[in-house]
């Protein structure tokens, strides 16, 4: 029973890191976007990011098939990194699109949803203090 505790717990932190990952590259692509404006080294910057968002995404999916599966853990991360694997993809069409009027509100949106996963991951599993008189 504890060897299936410590591995649900290693995926567990393997689905924490890869979202707080996300989370970052999130961070620095927007601070990337705003450098576009001001010098020419925000481009190479930010489709550097571009790349490693993509990679943290996917990265994302494979903690939460890892802790599904082997960790056995709940299938809901699945969907949520499957659908930020959906809006990283649009948001790669948009940006070589060109299409800032699509691809920013998009990025705010992830980012937005990204912190909001990653609390919920970082809370999920703490343990919880007794309730006091009940």
């Amino acid at each position: 029973m504890a060897t299936r505790t410590t591995a649900a717990h290693r995926t567990l932190t393997l689905v924490q890191v890869a979202t707080a990952l996300q989370t970052l590259s999130l961070f620095f692509q927007a601070t990337t976007a705003g450098m576009l404006l001001s010098s020419s080294a925000g481009e190479v910057l930010h489709s550097v990011g571009a790349r490693v968002m993509y990679g943290a995404t996917m990265l994302y999916v494979l903690a939460a098939i890892l802790a599904w599966r082997p960790g056995g853990g709940s299938a809901r991360p699945i969907l949520y990194s499957s659908g930020f694997l959906v809006l990283a993809s649009a948001q790669v069409v948009l940006g070589i699109a060109h299409v800032p009027s699509l691809h920013v509100p998009l990025g705010v949106l992830m980012f937005g949803l990204s912190v909001l996963v990653l609390g919920q991951a970082l809370s999920a599993h703490r343990p919880r203090r007794p309730v006091v008189g009940a």
